[in-house]
């Protein structure tokens, strides 16, 4: 499975309205300075999170867009779903032998957990701890 720049800007713009949940209406300019991200290309990806209903536009001076549920309520799957279809490891893996089809299929529901787990309110709010040593990861 490969992310895209479509899903990549696409989380970059939920995580950035997810941080301003509250605050009214985030215009795509901001976010795309911010982030050094051309806006043109941001407006052909926030189309598809509005249609979905991850999104809602404001119009007006003031306008821009804001999320369309709580951050807590979307999760990383949602978006990249939206932006890159259906989540799949490999396809046509019925023809493997059963000892790698369990792999991809395992493999391929570990990263599903971690999207489906994963909430724009969890993205928004991760702090990075540089220096300590995360107890799950092992340096060999």
């Amino acid at each position: 499975m490969r992310i895209s720049t479509k899903g990549r800007y696409g989380l970059t713009i939920m995580i950035a309205l997810a941080k301003r949940h509250g605050e009214g209406p985030t215009s795509l300019r901001v976010i795309a300075e911010e982030h050094n991200l051309s806006e043109h290309y941001l407006e052909q990806l926030i189309a598809p999170l509005r249609n979905s209903g991850l999104v809602r536009s404001i119009r007006g001076a003031y306008g821009g867009y804001v999320l369309g549920r709580e951050p807590r309520e979307i999760t990383a799957g949602d978006i990249i779903r939206v932006l890159e279809g259906p989540i799949t490891l490999v396809e046509g893996i019925e023809d493997e032998e059963p000892a790698k089809r369990e792999l991809w299929v395992r493999i391929s529901e570990a990263i599903k957990g971690v999207l489906e787990n994963t909430t724009l309110d969890d993205l928004a709010n991760h702090v990075e701890t540089r220096g300590e040593s995360d107890p799950y990861m092992f340096y060999i």
